[in-house]
């Protein structure tokens, strides 16, 4: 095989391995979580917590609760109820942020 035909086929090997540059971003994990609210409390509180304690949010009843990917909220929504017991959240309010940022890396990715 010449050193021709070894580029060629190297050439072909990088073209394959990678489909488009945002294929490789649609397969990165991230984690998706839903925050019903928040408390600040003491440790002295904390310690004293046990099987039946109520731990007051700061959200009240009906109120939309926060999506986050990463800890970085991405939108707002309802809880609603599935079949099978399970929960899931309608969104309501999708947060934009300003991609400026990242449309210029995408631009320099393509």
């Amino acid at each position: 095989m010449s050193v021709e035909d070894k580029k060629m086929e190297s050439d072909n090997i990088n073209e394959n391995q990678f489909q488009g540059p945002t294929d490789v971003i649609y397969e990165i994990p991230v984690t998706v979580t839903a925050v019903l609210g928040r408390v600040v409390m003491p440790i002295s509180q904390v310690v004293k917590l046990g099987r039946g304690a109520i731990v007051e949010l700061n959200r009240k009843v009906g109120e939309n609760i926060e999506v986050h990917i990463n800890n970085k909220i991405i939108a707002r929504g309802e809880i609603v109820i599935l079949d099978d017991n399970k929960i899931g959240i309608t969104m309501s309010e999708i947060i934009k942020k300003d991609l400026s940022a990242v449309d210029g890396i995408r631009g320099n990715i393509c």
